[in-house]
């Protein structure tokens, strides 16, 4: 498979760092030094829904490839206003889909997961365009009294289209299962029977823990896609990272020995969006018409599950 088109759309509510210190003890000096991020876009009066549908259509326009065309839908997601249907069949009905589609819940590496299944589908040959989307809104999980966690995320959404082609060169899932370093709990309606106790929580998240995971698991898994391909660090023109944080995004590239240049980032301004992360940095950066065909881009991502994954494309 080949990606045929790219398409992103953000929150139009900009929130910076001097935002949140008017109610949040926090401030730039301390937000910005340990994250990378200076401001993120966060839903206000949009649905997130809406957001998906402007990233397919744009995706769509680019690829030339009509909404009725579309043999399979993939929608990555981790909370949104419903419980049932799943997101992609919300975001279907609004953009014009008739094919079967599936949400996939993989925490930050959902783009990855979600084209590693592509994949799939393109190998047994029963597709020949396919839509994968990626919408998050990580605001609708954090404690906004918590300093720890809400200052890192931001909402979003972004879609990419496959179409048939050679250039998806190797991929490395991985799982490390454990929920306790990253987990939020969700309260359903009671029923008469369930006699345990249950309660919401707001996201949790060991900082250090998925810290050093990220590192690891990402520095294994490129490794382990770079030997599958019979390629070096050398020869990968770009590395687009998971955005959760910019010190883990520095510490991967330290470790690989790559220049800056190789490694675009969006923190600054979009703060952590979960699996869009890495699906709009993709579209950001072919919309500035960084990439010319030919070019290797390795992705990877990480986080709650713990799960990882890493990809390489050529573009």
């Amino acid at each position: 498979m080949k990606i045929a088109g790219t398409g992103s759309a953000l929150p139009t509510k900009q929130v910076t760092n001097d935002d949140l210190s008017k109610f949040l003890d926090t401030s730039d000096e301390w937000i910005f030094p340990r994250t990378g991020i200076k401001s993120r876009h966060v839903i206000s009066d949009e649905n997130l829904e809406d957001l998906a549908v402007e990233a397919v259509n744009k995706a769509l326009e680019m690829a030339s490839v009509a909404a009725c065309d579309i043999d399979f839908f993939i929608c990555s997601n981790v909370v949104n206003e419903y419980i049932t249907p799943g997101l992609g069949c919300v975001i279907a009905s609004k953009a014009g889909l008739a094919c079967p589609s599936i949400d996939i819940n993989c925490g930050c590496p959902g783009f990855v997961y979600g084209m590693d299944i592509i994949d799939k589908y393109f190998r047994s040959g029963t597709v020949k365009n396919v839509l994968l989307v990626a919408a998050e809104e990580p605001s609708r999980m954090t404690a906004w009294t918590d300093r720890s966690t809400c200052v890192l995320f931001g909402d979003g959404a972004a879609a990419a289209v496959f179409t048939e082609g050679g250039n998806y060169l190797a991929s490395k899932l991985s799982a490390r299962p454990d929920p306790d370093p990253l987990y939020q709990y969700h309260l359903m309606e009671p029923t008469p029977y369930v006699t345990k106790e249950e309660y919401s929580l707001p996201l949790q998240m060991k900082g250090r823990e998925v810290f050093k995971f990220a590192i690891t698991a990402c520095l294994d898994d490129i490794k382990t896609v770079l030997d599958k391909a019979g390629k070096k660090v050398e020869d990968i023109d770009y590395f687009l990272i998971h955005q959760a944080n910019q010190r883990i995004v520095d510490s991967i590239r330290g470790h690989l020995g790559v220049e800056e240049a190789k490694f675009p980032t969006n923190i600054i301004d979009h703060g952590n969006s979960s699996s869009a992360s890495c699906l709009i940095l993709l579209d950001e950066c072919n919309r500035k018409g960084m990439f010319k065909r030919g070019d290797l881009l390795l992705f990877s991502g990480f986080g709650a599950g713990l799960l990882s994954g890493s990809a390489l494309l050529e573009w």
